[in-house]
C-alpha cells in the first residue's frame, strides 16, 4: 500500500486547510495513521495520529484544539483538518502508517511523499 499526501498550499494566518492522505489500497484496521511535519532546518515532529480501528486519536500539544485527524474508511483516506493556522505551522507535512499507536516517527513503516504548507503572517 502506498500513501499519497495532498492538499497543501499557501494560506494566511488564521485560515483553514485540509490535508488528505490517500492509500492505494485498504488500510488495515490494525494500522495507525499519523501525520508528521518538518520545517526547514528543524527535525521532523509528530502532529497527530489515529487508530484506524476505533478512531482514537492523539495530538501534539502545539496543534491540540486547532488540528483534527479524521478518516474515510471507504475511501482509504485519512485527513488532517488544520484550523487557525499559524506561521509556525509552515512545514512539509507527511502522512505515515504504523502498527504502534505512537508519536515516534521511527515506528512508522510507510510514508507518503509530503505536501508543503506555508502560512503567511
Amino acid at each position: 500500500v502506498q500513501l499519497q499526501a495532498s492538499g497543501g498550499g499557501l494560506v494566511q494566518a488564521g485560515d483553514s486547510l485540509r490535508l488528505s492522505c490517500a492509500a492505494s489500497g485498504r488500510i488495515l484496521s490494525s494500522w495507525i495513521m499519523g501525520w508528521f511535519r518538518q520545517a526547514p532546518g528543524k527535525e521532523r515532529e509528530f502532529v497527530a495520529a489515529m487508530r484506524w480501528s476505533n478512531g482514537n486519536t492523539k495530538y501534539a500539544d502545539s496543534v491540540k484544539g486547532r488540528f483534527s485527524i479524521s478518516k474515510n474508511s471507504a475511501e482509504h483516506t485519512a485527513y488532517l483538518q488544520m484550523n487557525s493556522v499559524k506561521p509556525e505551522d509552515t512545514a512539509v507535512y507527511y502522512c505515515a502508517a504504523s502498527s504502534q499507536f505512537t508519536t515516534q516517527g521511527n515506528e512508522y513503516f510507510r510514508w507518503g511523499q509530503g505536501t508543503q504548507v506555508t502560512v503567511s503572517s
